[in-house]
């Protein structure tokens, strides 16, 4: 339909604005709203494609239902922008995902319209019973609850443990399935498979159709005939295709599948919904991009684009011409094709990440040595370990902040039975504008209390490729392998392999003083900060411990015995960290020195770029630079008094 000369969406501000206006403006105004994405999207950057998918039924969510009185929890959050937009935060949408501005995903601190804070996929069916189950606690017989879910998130286990214990509950939860046959990469499994049976089978939608609206019709006859209803649904249960088995097994009433860019029969279908009691699941067919061809046609390029030409589509690029050292993602994905090449027992296991993780390298180079398991990563991480039980290599790469949902395996299933698991935690440390849900602050921690465990982290692209090599050598049992988002330092990176002596530091330079420990990609700030202290007359030495477990102990006794003073800089939380380790090896061996430890905070950091946030975690280049000048000024300072 033609946009109407009189644009409706200034107007909308809050859920109650929508209301005003008729079912058959509800077409404009999601029309109007899917523009306004692409408009502040294509020039300040975000996530796209989801977000594009939902348009209508965000409109009808809205128009039907009575926010924030009733809870709409939506799951991950990649989709929830034009919720944003038409629940206060219009204004100031532009400032999505930048340094205090409002925040990528929904946030129970940020509107009162964010019921549940989300990130991580697959929560919102088990947050929203619980919340359906507090509203009965609590007498509020009223309240509609509804839980927007993709079948990329309904793969995860926590989806299906929250299914079935809704099931058995007499709460009023709606789960609305968004149907788009993606996540970020094409969706896996046998899910995928019966949710596009039950899409494409012309008898039994027809079927399923029919039935739908005669309950939906009998329900409006009041409470007297839900048992009749009831009644029905059992006797004709028995005569329903296969497909329908899954969802009404674990007592959810089905109705669908529908076009999820019907918005006014969205909202009809809504209204009707209200009125049934009980379990139900709403099954939508969407298209993730829908509106803008580029991103229909390439749906895991446009899932976020960055920064785009609206008109033309051309995706904008701020590299140099100059040659740039390559994303670790990519040198992790290209080495270890090098590595399977050489090693028959290597292979290699995602939870739904191929493209973010650079593991779609070796799916396309061997499709039959490398896994996308959907996004399920505590399956990931004991799949990986049955693998390595019978002599593979498995090589599981998981972002750090998702490697937290698989904790468990990690000690049960990998570590206790000291089983060769090579986990290459991306995104570790601060991982920009996505904020405090995929910040990989907590990896060194978590991993550092394992027994058998290895932890160790890259300073450089040579160093992560030989950190993976070392890593499948013979018996090495548990390998924890950490690296940040983004670029790392060095253009001419593809070199010969070196085994790497396991627990083993270096010295980067000599000095005086004062000694910088660093590990991982921080490393490189501490480069920096030496070559413009030395231009100050300031010269301290730099240690890149390259292991956090086990500790080179013959480096740290050189270090002890020779510095007073140390600095501890680490890309992930001071609780528990590589700081902490040191300060319990300064304990254990009963030396005397004062160790200042910089990195995140004990608290959970906002979003922006990661160079915003290094600065404010005080860990970045400069920071380092001040507390290297505070110790020279001290030290200076009672030199002249002595």
């Amino acid at each position: 339909m033609e946009v109407n000369a009189h644009p409706l969406l200034p107007n909308i501000n809050y859920p109650a604005d929508l209301k005003q206006y008729t079912e058959d403006d509800l077409e404009q105004i999601s029309q109007e709203l899917r523009q306004y994405i692409i408009d502040v999207v294509s020039v300040n950057g975000g996530h796209f494609g989801a977000s594009l998918g939902v348009v209508e039924l965000t409109v009808a969510l809205h128009y039907v239902l009575n926010t924030p009185y009733d809870k709409l929890v939506w799951d991950v959050g990649h989709q929830a922008y034009g919720h944003k937009i038409l629940t206060g935060r219009k204004d100031v949408f532009h400032t999505n995902r930048l340094l205090h501005g409002i925040s990528g995903f929904p946030k129970i601190s940020e509107s009162e319209y964010d019921t549940f804070g989300v990130g991580h996929s697959s929560t919102s069916i088990s947050a929203a019973l619980g919340m359906a189950v507090a509203a009965h606690y609590k007498g509020e017989k009223d309240r509609q609850h509804v839980a927007v879910i993709g079948d990329g998130a309904m793969t995860a286990g926590l989806a299906f443990e929250g299914l079935n214990h809704a099931g058995i509950e007499n709460s009023n939860l709606l789960v609305v399935l968004n149907d788009n046959c993606m996540s970020i990469d094409p969706n896996v499994g046998a899910l995928k498979e019966y949710l596009t049976s039950i899409s494409t089978s012309k008898s039994y939608n027809r079927f399923r159709d029919d039935i739908s609206n005669a309950l939906i019709k009998l329900s409006e006859l009041g409470p007297n005939a839900h048992n009749f209803v009831k009644k029905i649904e059992k006797s004709i249960k028995g005569t329903l295709l296969k497909q329908s088995n899954l969802f009404e097994a674990l007592n959810f009433r089905y109705f669908g599948p529908v076009d999820g860019h019907d918005v006014k029969k969205l909202a009809s279908i809504l209204k009707d919904l209200k009125d049934i009691p009980g379990p139900k699941l709403l099954h939508c067919i969407t298209v993730k991009g829908k509106g803008f061809a580029l991103a229909e046609k390439d749906q895991t390029k446009w899932h976020a684009p960055g920064l785009f030409d609206k008109i033309t589509g051309e995706i904008k690029s701020s590299a140099s011409q100059k040659p740039q050292p390559p994303k670790y993602q990519d040198v992790f994905g290209h080495t270890l094709v090098e590595l399977a090449e050489s090693n028959k027992n290597i292979v290699g296991i995602t939870p739904a990440m191929p493209s973010g993780s650079s593991m779609n390298i070796m799916m396309k180079a061997m499709p039959n040595r490398a896994f996308d398991v959907g996004i399920a990563e505590q399956h990931a991480v004991t799949f990986s370990a049955g693998l390595a039980s019978q002599g593979l290599v498995p090589f599981c790469n998981i972002y750090s902040s998702f490697m937290q949902r698989a904790f468990d395996q990690v000690v049960h299933d990998v570590a206790i039975q000291n089983l060769n698991v090579v986990f290459c935690l991306d995104r570790a440390g601060l991982a920009g504008a996505d904020g405090a849900t995929h910040h990989g602050a907590y990896d060194i921690a978590y991993m550092r209390c394992i027994p058998n465990m290895t932890i160790a982290a890259p300073m450089n692209e040579e160093e992560l490729r030989n950190m993976m090599y070392t890593a499948q050598l013979e018996n090495q049992g548990p390998f924890s392998i950490r690296y940040p988002r983004g670029n790392g330092v060095l253009v001419d990176w593809k070199r010969s392999f070196t085994a790497l002596e396991v627990g083993k530091g270096r010295k980067i330079c000599d000095g005086e003083d004062v000694a910088i420990l660093t590990i991982g990609h921080v490393g490189n700030f501490a480069v920096a900060a030496c070559k413009e202290l030395n231009s100050e007359g300031i010269y301290p030495a730099h240690y890149d411990l390259r292991f956090v477990k086990p500790l080179d102990e013959a480096l740290l006794h050189e270090v002890f015995k020779r510095y007073s003073t140390v600095i501890t800089v680490e890309d992930g939380c001071l609780q528990g960290g590589m700081g902490s380790a040191v300060l319990e090896f300064v304990g254990d061996k009963q030396y005397k020195a004062d160790v200042i430890r910089l990195g995140i905070p004990d608290e959970f950091i906002e979003h922006g770029e990661q160079p915003e946030l290094w600065s404010i975690c005080g860990y970045d280049t400069a920071a380092i630079m001040d507390a290297v000048r505070k110790v020279a000024v001290s030290r200076t300072t009672k030199t002249i008094a002595s």
